[in-house]
């Protein structure tokens, strides 16, 4: 299969790239509804759902901010994958014309990519929810590692990570971009994605309702695995064909 996956990407034109969770996990943070990832176990007796609902965090943002200490504020501790670095190689090359992630990490960022669109959000700014004034990551981080909520130097109300929680509407210019993209793909790559999470997870169909082809790397079984050309289950040895694939074919890249 991964030399019917090499064939398929020679032969596209117009590749897209849809990644999740999953991407992350061989840079060593958990994955969300993997075996052992973070939806799978409470949180001082809350589920994650509850812990991502925009009225939790208004009633008591530290539980937010005390579940979020283990991997959102720590990003700096996570390095880039073999997966994250060779999306970066493929944009060089052409291959790919970016990436829309489901993540919130930005280990595409520090991989490489150039063009990622944050379907969820991200959490390099933060924003008031009382006077709407923006915060950096790097202005929060110190105090939430120190146990407490960060809070708006201008107005000292809450701050709230600008990533998409429970309750809140996606982008809908972002969506439509998705879609328009994934409507004119060759191929569709869906990485580390449970395909679960709408709406964005029904976004790749608009490549195979317009004839384009779908591929899956994913250690789970997803909701579109049978509309899937390639269906693989192991991304480290996949990117590590594929890596290797991209230095025989473009040796100074």
């Amino acid at each position: 299969m991964l030399e019917s996956l090499i064939q398929l990407l020679q032969g596209a034109k117009h590749i897209e790239v849809f990644t999740g969770a999953g991407v992350s996990t061989l840079s060593g943070i958990r994955d969300f509804r993997g075996t052992g990832g973070f939806y799978t176990a409470a949180w001082h007796g809350l589920s994650v759902e509850d812990l991502l609902s925009l009225h939790v965090f208004r009633d008591d943002p530290s539980l937010f901010y005390g579940w979020a200490r283990e991997f959102l504020y720590r990003l700096k501790d996570f390095k880039p994958s073999i997966v994250h670095t060779t999306l970066a190689k493929m944009e060089q090359n052409g291959l790919i014309r970016g990436v829309y992630t489901q993540n919130i990490d930005q280990l595409h960022q520090k991989g490489g990519c150039k063009h990622v669109w944050e379907i969820h959000g991200s959490p390099e700014s933060h924003t008031c929810l009382s006077c709407k004034a923006k915060s950096s990551y790097d202005d929060v981080v110190g105090d939430v590692m120190a146990n407490k909520v960060p809070l708006c130097k201008t107005c000292g109300g809450v701050l709230k990570p600008d990533i998409v929680f429970y309750g809140e509407q996606l982008e809908g210019k972002l969506l439509d971009r998705a879609y328009r993209d994934m409507a004119s793909a060759d191929v569709i790559m869906i990485l580390g994605s449970s395909l679960t999470v709408q709406p964005a997870a029904s976004l790749p169909m608009a490549t195979y309702y317009h004839g384009g082809k779908i591929v899956i790397v994913n250690s789970q079984e997803t909701p579109l695995d049978k509309y899937a050309k390639v269906r693989l289950y192991d991304l480290q040895e996949t990117f590590a064909v594929l890596n290797s694939w991209l230095d025989q074919r473009n040796p100074g890249i």
